[in-house]
């Protein structure tokens, strides 16, 4: 009987790995001038913002030397007499902006959780089309808007029932007029409500979906996903979003 045959033996031939795909020389100095230019734009910031200062300085120099930092601390505004002070315009405009952050900051928050988190499709679309309209329109179409609309319903029916209701406050003494920091507030609110709204619905939108799915899936409810898993990774763009808004209500 014939013995069993020889089995060949099959040479299997190693094939080198590839090499990872290294730079040459050529492909380097694209990305070198690509950095350059960067760090060109952003030092340009830097440059830009150095002017500024270096330009508001040497132009209040007359300014400087006759009234000093009293300018700032007085508040008598008399120029037959030459006397200028600017406190009360300062304490104005930080008040007026208090306001507008203490109203304008829950309301942005809210509409920009709600057409992230909560709005239906369909509407998620319209409604942040409308709010990004709203924070293109011009401060001084608010300022109109204001004086012709809002004024004369907090002189006709918001300041009155404000005196009856909070008048031992002293907060709402006087005449209603309707001129008022309550005014300013308001119409600062409303103007910087759309520019924090919509900065703060484009940052909760970049926080990555699998973090809501793994608040959720310990057991949290929709309020803790959102306050836990969306908000507290978001807290650094919101807060750029209302300083933006401060910048705006101050201007």
């Amino acid at each position: 009987m014939p013995g069993p045959q020889p089995v060949e033996e099959t040479k299997v031939t190693a094939v080198p790995a590839q090499p990872p795909l290294l730079r040459t020389g050529s492909g380097e100095i694209p990305d070198r001038v690509f950095k350059s230019a960067m760090t060109a734009c952003g030092l340009a910031v830097l440059g830009v913002l150095g002017l500024i200062i270096y330009e508001l300085v040497l132009r209040s120099g007359l300014s400087w030397h006759a009234f000093g930092f009293k300018f700032f601390a007085a508040s008598d505004w008399d120029p037959v007499n030459e006397h200028f002070g600017a406190l009360p315009f300062i304490y104005g405009t930080l008040v007026s902006s208090f306001l507008a952050l203490l109203l304008a900051v829950p309301l942005a928050v809210g509409v920009a959780v709600f057409t992230t988190e909560m709005c239906p499709k369909a509407f998620r679309g319209p409604l942040s089309f409308f709010v990004e309209l709203l924070a293109a329109i011009p401060s001084v179409i608010y300022g109109l808007w204001a004086i012709f609309v809002l004024i004369p319903i907090l002189s006709q029916y918001i300041q009155p029932f404000l005196q009856k209701t909070l008048g031992w406050t002293q907060l709402f003494d006087g005449p209603p007029f309707g001129y008022s920091m309550l005014a300013a507030g308001m119409i600062l609110a409303i103007m910087i409500i759309p520019i924090i709204s919509s900065i703060t619905r484009e940052v909760l939108m970049v926080v990555p979906q699998h973090q809501r799915e793994a608040v959720l899936a310990l057991g949290a409810t929709r309020w803790e996903m959102i306050r836990i898993g969306v908000l507290r990774n978001a807290r650094a763009g919101i807060v750029g979003g209302i300083i933006l808004g401060l910048g705006r209500a101050l201007g």
